[in-house]
């Protein structure tokens, strides 16, 4: 099965994926093929579609996932067939399933300024401020490098977006000042910003700063609702509460599609606030 599992990283590698994505999107084609060694005993080639929706059921049944998480191992095991074995994928007889949408959390506008302003660690304090005032993804902010902070413009250039696509994005003077206390305290580093404790050469992992979010929250007495993620949320949320129009908003989160910036009229405190409800206009005053 290993040589399956080889051509599949292969063939997904080919389309330029990073390694952090690659991992992810072979999740599920390491279990599909533990799946057919150790219990249905049958190679790839000669699984019927009832025996693939035997596995998505299986996989169901021992890890209990959500309905967006079994769309994600179709996937995979679309790509798998079509790439891998060079077989047709029919939708119908493997079909995605619908999932509920949930919005996300965000952090009210006072409550991002005061969880920032009490973190005491400063490199913690300086990834975060980032992630808030620029907008940027936990990923963006662990592949900044020195350069890419310009003092003068006052904004921050992202070479390693999700999207592959480079672009700027503001910085505020507040994150800036902390991002410039943490450069002197923490040793001047001139490659990679926040650069690996055990090895410089490298960026910080990702997974760093996740822990030590959940630790502040508990250090202030707050659940555990907040993500890496809450602050570009919220950066989003909150510029649209104060009057910014959601194309600028969309090109400084870096959105391919004005569909992804639109989460943010939902997500925030005015969205309804000036709108007048067409019951109240037609009862008028007899409705106080």
């Amino acid at each position: 099965m290993d040589n399956y599992f080889n051509l599949y990283r292969e063939m997904i590698s080919l389309r330029g994926l990073t390694n952090h994505t690659l991992n992810g999107y072979s999740t599920y084609i390491r279990s599909y093929l533990d799946y057919l060694q150790n219990i249905l005993h049958k190679s790839p080639e000669d699984v019927s579609w009832q025996e693939l929706r035997g596995y998505i059921k299986w996989l169901q049944k021992e890890r209990n996932l959500a309905d967006r998480t079994i769309n994600c191992a179709i996937s995979q095991l679309r790509f798998f067939t079509i790439y891998v074995l060079h077989k047709p994928w029919d939708n119908n007889q493997l079909p995605m399933r619908k999932f509920d949408e949930y919005l996300p959390f965000v952090p009210s506008q006072k409550e991002t300024f005061e969880f920032i302003n009490t973190i005491p660690d400063i490199k913690q304090k300086a990834m975060t401020a980032l992630m808030y005032s620029s907008g940027l993804r936990i990923g963006e902010v662990c592949h900044l490098r020195y350069e890419d902070i310009s003092r003068i413009a006052m904004k921050v250039h992202i070479q390693h977006s999700k999207n592959r696509q480079e672009r700027f994005a503001p910085l505020s003077k507040y994150a800036l000042d902390i991002l410039t206390l943490y450069w002197f305290e923490c040793g001047k580093p001139q490659g990679w910003l926040f650069p690996k404790q055990t090895d410089p050469s490298r960026p910080i992992d990702t997974f760093f700063l996740s822990r030590h979010i959940h630790e502040h929250e508990e250090r202030l007495g707050w659940p555990r609702r907040l993500t890496c993620h809450s602050f570009r949320h919220a950066l989003g949320t909150h510029l649209y509460e104060n009057g910014t129009d959601l194309l600028t908003i969309k090109a400084i989160l870096g959105h391919k599609s004005l569909n992804s910036t639109t989460i943010y009229v939902h997500l925030a405190d005015t969205s309804f606030s000036d709108v007048v409800n067409p019951l109240d206009r037609m009862g008028g005053d007899a409705n106080v």
